[in-house]
């Protein structure tokens, strides 16, 4: 079998694209992560979900751009040199998650993830997968999917 067949199993390590929205450390399976970019040209969206903050094109494919502090329940933030996109694929199609700052990639082995406890600094505990404790940090593990159908 070759590595590109190979299944991953439940032992598997899984790699997780790290991030900042306010001082909270999220993480997401990299597998879900399409691109990271700077595009902060974005057209508001008229009649949209509040969460919704519009669409940008991404070399000629519409994406919708959520702010993920005003799904997590937080604080406007500003936006700054280091505010990113981290556009994922969800059901067929590329969504921009607005970030405060990229962190680095992580690789977690299931067994290094603690089931999430019901809210993390005032989030709704929903929204997440897990929590992994580093050396100086926690980073939680973002349920993109339920991030998304809310």
């Amino acid at each position: 079998m070759s590595l590109a067949t190979a299944k991953p199993s439940a032992a598997d390590p899984t790699q997780y694209a790290t991030f900042y929205v306010g001082e909270q450390l999220l993480g997401v399976d990299i597998r879900m992560v399409q691109e990271i970019n700077r595009q902060l040209d974005i057209t508001p969206v008229p009649g949209a979900s509040r969460h919704v903050r519009g669409v940008i094109n991404l070399r000629g494919e519409v994406a919708t751009v959520i702010d993920l502090r005003s799904v997590l329940g937080l604080p406007p933030g500003e936006t700054t040199r280091d505010t990113r996109n981290l556009i994922v694929h969800s059901q067929g199609e590329a969504i921009g998650l607005l970030v405060d700052r990229i962190s680095d990639i992580l690789t977690i082995g299931a067994d290094q993830v603690s089931p999430p406890p019901s809210n993390v600094d005032g989030v709704d505990g929903r929204f997440f997968r897990g929590v992994h404790t580093l050396e100086k940090d926690i980073c939680v593990l973002l349920d993109v999917e339920q991030v998304l159908a809310d």
